[in-house]
């Protein structure tokens, strides 16, 4: 593996220009009278997003909130694909017990959802635990460099980040993600348990106990009442399934043709980010500039838009990326918007439960909508009181 290279963000003044010039060319589609968000993204949000974006965002000032952070890139050897130049974020904490923990994101998100959890966790103090954070790009995602091959998939996720926190020299590390930073991170559970120490997730993804796989647990499934809660979620899931997946079809069968759209349009772009960022938080109040920042890292992402998409391909091909239950302690942030609110028992056929926490408010981004409720529940689980031996 390379050595550490500083990293600052500067896109050309071109690349600018060209974003504008888009913008101004844009043709919108037509509208229904009453269809609200029925059947997407209402025309009146886009037609002021694009308005701000085209005239009053100031990107510059993003890309300088961006280069406070402090960033670097290192080439990480990825079996079967050769080197990736990866991107990521790495702050340390003053504690001398501070835990190193990765965080790692989904999709449609980036390195960026740490910007809000990274000062509280690496904040030090005699009460609360304290983290040496690291925040990647995942391979395709950002300002990391995207694979060319087919088949670059969860597996090689966890890969990624575990050789990074490996080249950081951090031999044994705990892992936090969601969505598809939970694969990533439960697969670095699974393979490599010399150095994952525990891991926590935000979107405890898994199935029903399995009579088979989970019989004890498949008979406590049988006889344990779905609470309130778990009914609330069950009811959100199957909305989810009914209304909510069409994106993750198109995305699993045809990346490269969707993709074309992603990369010539930024509209086309801005509207199928934003619909997510909507829909999938708790009633989160996007300010329009939060939400041109979060998009814009998209369109001036180092491989293009397209390339995170091809994670679902890559995935629906090969899903045995969901490992078998795993002994490493498990944390597990229960956020009731989450897009799969899976009942509480389900969630002990993914791994060793040691600690979990159920929230009155949150949805599917919980570092960057809920940022103080996921750094407690972090701090509560690394707690000294709760006596989890990790080094």
């Amino acid at each position: 593996m390379s050595s550490e290279q500083s990293f600052t963000l500067a896109i050309p003044d071109a690349d600018l220009d060209i974003l504008r010039k888009k913008l101004e060319l844009v043709r919108l589609p037509d509208e229904l009278e009453d269809a609200n968000w029925d059947y997407g993204v209402p025309l009146a949000d886009v037609q002021r997003l694009v308005a701000r974006w085209r005239s009053g965002f100031d990107w510059r000032a993003t890309e300088a909130k961006i280069n406070q952070l402090p960033q670097f890139t290192r080439d990480i050897e990825v079996d079967g694909f050769g080197k990736l130049n990866i991107h990521y974020v790495h702050q340390k904490s003053s504690a001398p017990d501070a835990i190193p923990l990765i965080f790692i994101h989904g999709w449609p998100g980036h390195f960026w959802e740490v910007s809000k959890i990274l000062p509280l966790l690496t904040s030090s103090s005699e009460k609360s635990p304290s983290f040496h954070v690291v925040a990647l790009s995942l391979p395709g995602f950002g300002f990391s460099e995207a694979p060319k091959k087919k088949g670059f998939s969860v597996a090689q996720f966890a890969e990624v980040s575990h050789k990074l926190m490996l080249a950081l020299g951090y031999n044994e590390y705990v892992a936090q993600g969601g969505d598809w930073g939970h694969l990533a991170a439960r697969n670095m559970a699974y393979k490599y348990p010399e150095h994952v120490k525990a891991w926590h997730t935000n979107f405890p993804f898994c199935q029903p106990p399995s009579p088979l796989k989970n019989p004890f647990l498949f008979l406590r499934f049988m006889v344990t009442p779905f609470s309130k809660r778990d009914w609330a979620g069950i009811h959100r899931m199957m909305d989810w399934v009914k209304n909510g997946q069409g994106y993750s079809g198109i995305q699993q069968t045809r990346p490269q043709t969707h993709g074309y759209s992603l990369a010539d349009s930024p509209v086309s772009l801005l509207a199928w980010i934003y619909d997510k960022l909507v829909a999938w938080t708790d009633d989160y109040k996007w300010d329009d500039d939060e939400v041109l920042s979060w998009v814009s890292i998209y369109w001036f992402s180092r491989a293009g838009p397209a390339a995170s998409s091809r994670i679902y391909a890559e995935f629906h091909k090969e899903p045995s990326g969901v490992p078998p239950y795993t002994s490493v302690p498990l944390g597990i942030s229960y956020f009731p918007k989450e897009i799969i609110p899976v009942p509480k028992l389900w969630t002990r056929t993914i791994g060793n439960v040691v600690f979990d926490f159920q929230h009155e408010a949150g949805g599917h981004f919980a570092a960057y909508e809920r940022p103080e409720d996921l750094v407690d529940d972090l701090r509560s689980m690394f707690s000294k009181e709760r006596g989890l031996k990790l080094f």
